[in-house]
C-alpha cells in the first residue's frame, strides 16, 4: 500500500502523475453502483411501453469511460480496448456494472468507476419523472488488475 497521494509533488502542489516511465501492461477494473427505487417505480419501469430505459443507460455507461480525462481533471488520456457496461433489475432498483479493459501505462480504475456513475445517472434522469427519490448508492471499486500495485479485490 502507498503511503502517499500520487497527485501531489514534494512541495505539495497538485500535479498530474507522470506515467511515461511505466511498461505498459493490461489493466482491467471492475465496478458496480446501485440504483435504488421504491417497488412501484421499480413495476412501473420494467413495463415501460417506450422501451428499455437501461438500454441507453448502458450505451451512456460506455461513452462516459471512454471521456472520463474529459471530466477527471488529473486522469491520463486512455485507449481502452474494452469497454462493458451492464444494467439490470433486482429487487431493490437496478445494478448497474462494468469491466473496462486498457494495455498502457496507467490503471483504468477511474473509467470503470466513470462507467457506472453516468449509467446509473442515466437511469435515474430516464426514470424521474416516477419519482425524484430515487437513490445512487455504492457507488465502488469491485477489482483492478496490473501495473505496479497489482490485484485488488473488494471485501
Amino acid at each position: 500500500m502507498r503511503t502517499k497521494l500520487s497527485h501531489y509533488d514534494s512541495a505539495g502542489r497538485i500535479r498530474m502523475v507522470d506515467v511515461s516511465g511505466k511498461p505498459p501492461t493490461l489493466r482491467q477494473a471492475s465496478a458496480s453502483a446501485l440504483v435504488r427505487m421504491n417497488p412501484r417505480t421499480l413495476r412501473a419501469v420494467k413495463r415501460n411501453p417506450k422501451g428499455n430505459p437501461l438500454e441507453i443507460a448502458r450505451i451512456a455507461g460506455i461513452s462516459a469511460a471512454k471521456r472520463t480525462a474529459e471530466l477527471i481533471p488529473l486522469c491520463h488520456p486512455l485507449w481502452l480496448s474494452h469497454i462493458d457496461v451492464q444494467a439490470v433489475f433486482n429487487k431493490h432498483g437496478v445494478l448497474v456494472s462494468s469491466l473496462v479493459s486498457s494495455t498502457g501505462s496507467t490503471g483504468v480504475e477511474m473509467e470503470a468507476l466513470t462507467a457506472v456513475a453516468v449509467a446509473a445517472l442515466t437511469v435515474y434522469d430516464m426514470c424521474k419523472a416516477l419519482d425524484k427519490g430515487i437513490e445512487i448508492d455504492n457507488i465502488r471499486l469491485l477489482e483492478k488488475s496490473g501495473g505496479e500495485s497489482g490485484t485488488y479485490r473488494a471485501r
